[in-house]
């Protein structure tokens, strides 16, 4: 009987050990995982997912997340509450901002996630604060604040991906964006808001201005247009008149070469039509010292009635 239960207590040990060493021989990997497995201190990555083979008690696996994570800088993410030793920073025009980012990276290298850095993910947030203020320095408080969002994200990422190539830390960034971005107090936000508002104002007289100067130009150049036309006609007018005179002139005085009495009588008697019916009669009584005006007109009418 004793024979029998030590035979059993060894058969026993025997299949725990054999459960122990079977269930440590075997590992799972899911889709979003990776495996580091370590042989006497040599470590080996697997990606695949699935069911793996291990020496139990030799080798020791350590699954990695590999799917996209993120990390706020400025503010905590649960409670929304800022964290200004984060988030102030002075811009160019040595102004102060409060600037919240979103970082977004994710595990490319499970082996040197693992074992080249103590905190990979400290390493990386390091970067980005350091990346973020030297941009947020070479930019206004104008353009942190509004236009030059995308450009300052452009840039922040460029730089943190240069730095993670040299550390070479398993890591990479997949995207960083800004959260939120205004003055550090309400009295400043409101001026910022007042010059902002002032700004747009100014922008919309100046878009007035060029409205109305796109209307009035065509106008005006119309106008000119017209009066160099008018003038050109009265000047082309004019020149013909005289042209003209000058031509009647001459003929005159070829006749006057050739008749010079006739041609004189014949100016006289023009010149006696135009002034003639102008002129006023007076008419002088000495005797009883009356003087009469009277239209010659009225002496041409009777003639000529009398005449009929």
């Amino acid at each position: 009987m004793n024979i029998k239960s030590g035979s059993l207590i060894k058969a026993g040990i025997i299949i725990a050990v054999i459960a122990i060493l079977f269930f440590n021989a075997y590992y799972t990997i899911t889709e979003q995982e990776a495996a580091v497995v370590t042989t006497f201190g040599q470590a080996s990555a697997t990606t695949e997912s699935g069911l793996h083979m291990k020496i139990p008690f030799i080798q020791h696996v350590e699954k990695v997340d590999t799917t996209i994570k993120g990390f706020p800088i400025g503010y905590v993410l649960e409670t929304n509450a800022p964290v200004e030793d984060e988030s102030l920073m002075i811009t160019s025009d040595f102004n102060f901002v409060n600037v919240d980012f979103y970082v977004e990276y994710k595990v490319i290298d499970p082996i040197k996630a693992l074992y080249s850095s103590h905190d990979p993910v400290e390493i990386l947030k390091n970067v980005a604060q350091s990346s973020i203020r030297s941009e947020i320095g070479a930019f206004t408080v104008d353009s942190v604040i509004t236009t030059g969002k995308n450009e300052i994200q452009s840039n922040i990422r460029e730089k943190i991906n240069r730095r993670l190539e040299e550390q070479d830390i398993g890591i990479q960034l997949i995207n960083i964006t800004i959260q939120d971005a205004e003055p550090p107090t309400s009295d400043v936000k409101e001026a910022f808001m007042n010059v902002e508002s002032a700004k747009q104002g100014a922008d919309t007289a100046i878009n007035n201005a060029n409205k109305y100067r796109s209307e009035q130009v065509p106008a005006a150049e119309a106008q000119i247009d017209q009066i160099l036309k008018e003038a050109t006609a009265t000047k082309e007018a004019r020149i013909n008149e005289e042209e003209g005179q000058v031509a009647r002139f001459n003929s005159l005085f070829e006749e006057y070469k050739k008749y010079p009495l006739i041609t004189k009588q014949r100016m006289f008697y023009e010149a006696m039509e135009d002034i003639l019916p102008s002129l006023k009669v007076i008419i002088d009584n000495s005797e009883t010292g009356t003087e009469k005006i009277l239209p010659l007109d009225s002496f041409l009418d009777s003639t000529t009635n009398g005449g009929n």
